[in-house]
């Protein structure tokens, strides 16, 4: 069962005298049930077991528990708030989301480690105890770029972060043209990572982006690789089908962590089914910034705002925020580079 807020919640938000519409309620996902076999829960949030003082230790804690994680992207103060006041276990803070919505950036590798570690300490602030998984991209440079990271996202209390092996400028996982480091130069980059840690309990996850330009069987090889190489928690990203959700984690001999990105390359799958597959960790990025933005155009077009054409999906997300103007001076560097001038 998902380690997601209880559903006894819900009267009270469809309730004539709470503020929140009943069509909200409607149009957003019904949160799971909690199962009766959870551990006790703390006074200050109902929702949460605190069985250590640290923020990596409480994510522990979930992780050593048979139920998946479900964490919701977060992004700002709000909307970490909002996760809190709702009962997750745990909370996501996605780089797209932080770009989009805090920076009116494309999440194409424009954010900095100190942007990224500021809003980090801002929402484990909001989520007051609850675990906060990080987007630490690429780690912001070589492994001692990546010890650096790790060290100011511990101070700012995150209680996991995950790098990836994009090459830098890195991309969206679930856009196209993503390129790659070779396995040895990201296993330095964890090794750095492990090495940087001062508590032991900090989660450090490992995401490969491989499945996009080299196929599945090779994103399954990197991630045995990063596993074998100390990583707690392993993240093939964009999965593109059942049969490969269900082959990764049949192949990867290590805790999984899933990203199911609305519109995204991974179809939507039930908790029930990735918990069965043996998932621990699943991360919904856009749970909270997609209405958002939808929501708030629909609110400016019923003041006379013109809508924008935009690509369905991510893609389309980016593009409200310059995508494709970012991508042409990309693009027209990233050129000059391949020919030498």
């Amino acid at each position: 069962m998902p380690t997601g807020p209880q559903s006894s919640n819900a009267s009270s938000w469809t309730s004539k005298n709470n503020p929140i519409s009943t069509v909200w309620w409607n149009c957003w996902p019904h949160p799971p049930a909690a199962s009766s076999t959870d551990p006790p829960r703390t006074a200050r949030n109902p929702h949460v077991t605190v069985s250590t003082s640290t923020a990596g230790g409480r994510l522990r804690a979930l992780l050593a528990q048979d139920s998946l994680i479900t964490a919701p992207g977060v992004f700002d103060g709000l909307s970490a708030h909002l996760v809190a006041r709702t009962g997750f276990s745990a909370a996501y803070l996605s780089g797209a989301g932080v770009s989009v919505a805090g920076f009116g950036l494309p999440d194409i590798g424009l954010l900095t480690q100190s942007e990224m570690t500021g809003r980090a300490r801002i929402v484990v602030t909001a989520l007051d105890g609850i675990p906060l998984i990080a987007d630490a991209d690429t780690g912001y440079g070589a492994p001692m770029n990546v010890a650096r990271t790790v060290r100011e996202y511990e101070k700012a209390g995150v209680a996991a972060l995950h790098l990836e092996d994009q090459a830098f400028p890195k991309k969206c996982g679930h856009l196209p043209d993503k390129e790659l480091v070779t396995p040895g130069e990201f296993t330095d980059k964890l090794d750095a990572a492990l090495q940087a840690r001062t508590d032991d309990d900090l989660v450090i996850i490992a995401r490969t982006d491989a499945r996009g330009p080299l196929g599945i069987n090779e994103a399954i090889d990197r991630a045995g690789r990063y596993a074998t190489a100390g990583a707690d928690v392993l993240f093939v990203e964009a999965p593109q089908n059942i049969g490969e959700i269900e082959k990764i984690a049949a192949e990867v001999d290590a805790p999984l962590l899933i990203n199911m990105v609305q519109d995204g390359l991974t179809p939507d799958t039930a908790p029930d089914r990735l918990a069965e597959l043996g998932y621990r960790i699943a991360i919904h990025p856009g749970a909270l910034l997609a209405p958002y933005v939808l929501h708030g155009l629909e609110a400016l077009g019923r003041l006379g705002g013109t809508m924008p054409q935009a690509t369905p999906g991510p893609q389309g997300l980016f593009e409200l925020v310059g995508l494709r103007e970012w991508s042409a001076i990309g693009e027209r560097y990233h050129d000059n580079a391949k020919d030498g001038a």
